[in-house]
């Protein structure tokens, strides 16, 4: 019964889904059994474009990497399990992941989102697919009654970050879903921040996951890629398609080490948040900082919602600094643990400035009226010392 729960195969309606069993023992375990032909117990990379055939269409399961890997199948074997899916698919990166979902509709298909989105999302939905005739609004989805305003006949998805990026508002998933179901459209979630550790959608009613796996399922910045969890029969067959036919698929060593990084999530995770809650109680209290955004702190309006929902708050922190535009560019330069970069969830501690860096692609008055100014800082705390991280801010603010 123990190695059912565990040995999973993808792409089958059939597979049981991996979920009694404890989140650890399944991101260790889960579609990852010993190496059959050399008890191997790290799943294999491989290295291959392609397969050897017995006869003539008479194969092993395997044709083609492009279309089938063994490391990249366990990949999406165990990511699934984690999101209590019943389907994965893995990308070669997190925009690949959202590209093929929206992939799913057709010209003239209304899609709300949040309005606090990376800026990566928001551009390739405004840059790309608006150019395929797909039509988009941006509401804060922290408020479902923004929502409602803007529903159209034509709505066939909601898209969903919670917490958001970069200013960490928090969606009710359960009451979305509702409100979304009542109407027959899709509910996905960026769950990047908050991981299927501290957070899982489709328990709440969500449709589809979609998650940069560079961020703290590989845990370690040293990859790039992105995953489609789901339980829903259509998407995948639509999202599994597109994945084959246009060929934006994760490498063996990239899922190899996604698959390295998974094992040690819940333990990483306890600490980044662990860090996190120290540091966002240090900047409430700071001088120099105006505001902080951290679903963990009891005056978050998310605050009761994020407790509802998630299993702890996660390692995400942003906060503006008084004085504007220069002081917040001092304050990313002059950290020193803190290292000056894009990206989030590795053990490393980065910081990086939002209106410059991750959202330079939003134009400046979208993101004032978002509210993301030109003051907010955002910090992806590690896993170092506490002490030595809230030093390293402290000097960087003075």
């Amino acid at each position: 019964m123990l190695k059912e729960k565990l040995e999973v195969k993808m792409g089958s309606a059939e597979r049981p889904k991996a979920k009694k069993l404890g989140f650890s023992t399944r991101a260790i375990h889960a579609g990852q059994p010993p190496d059959p032909s050399t008890g191997a117990i790290s799943t294999p990379i491989y290295q291959t474009s392609t397969y050897v055939q017995d006869g003539v269409a008479q194969h092993k399961g395997y044709e083609y990497a492009r279309t089938q890997n063994p490391t990249r199948g366990a990949l999406e074997a165990c990511l699934a399990s984690l999101e209590d899916a019943q389907y994965g698919i893995c990308f070669s990166s997190g925009m690949g992941a959202i590209s093929a979902l929206m992939n799913y509709f057709q010209k003239g298909d209304h899609i709300i989102a949040s309005d606090d989105l990376y800026g990566g999302t928001y551009r390739i939905f405004e840059k790309v697919f608006k150019s395929y005739g797909l039509e988009f609004d941006y509401v804060d989805s922290s408020n479902l009654a923004n929502v409602e305003k803007v529903l159209r006949p034509n709505t066939k998805m909601l898209f969903l970050e919670t917490p958001t990026n970069p200013l960490l508002k928090i969606t009710d998933l359960a009451e979305a879903s509702k409100l979304a179901h009542g109407r027959n459209i899709i509910v996905a979630v960026d769950n990047t921040f908050a991981t299927p550790y501290w957070q899982q959608p489709l328990n709440f009613g969500a449709d589809v996951v979609v998650h940069s796996t560079s961020k703290y399922l590989g845990g370690h910045c040293d990859v790039v890629g992105g995953a489609v969890l789901t339980s829903n029969d259509k998407i995948f067959e639509r999202v599994k398609f597109c994945q084959n036919a246009v060929g934006s698929v994760p490498g063996p060593l990239d899922a190899f080490l996604v698959l390295r990084g998974v094992k040690t999530l819940a333990l990483r995770m306890e600490r980044h948040e662990a860090n996190a809650r120290q540091i966002a109680q240090f900047l409430k209290g700071h001088p120099k900082v105006k505001k902080v955004y951290y679903p963990g702190l009891p005056e978050h309006p998310g605050y009761e919602t994020a407790k509802k929902q998630m299993k702890g708050f996660g390692g995400m922190i942003s906060f503006e600094v008084k004085g504007g535009l220069e002081e917040s560019k001092r304050v990313c330069e002059a950290a020193e643990i803190f290292s000056l970069a894009e990206s989030l969830g590795g053990v490393e501690s980065l910081i990086e400035h939002p209106a410059l860096m991750t959202h330079a692609s939003v134009p400046k008055e979208v993101r004032e009226e978002k509210g993301i100014s030109d003051a907010l800082v955002r910090i992806s705390v590690g896993i170092e010392d506490a002490p030595d991280l809230i030093a390293d801010l402290e000097q960087a603010l003075a």
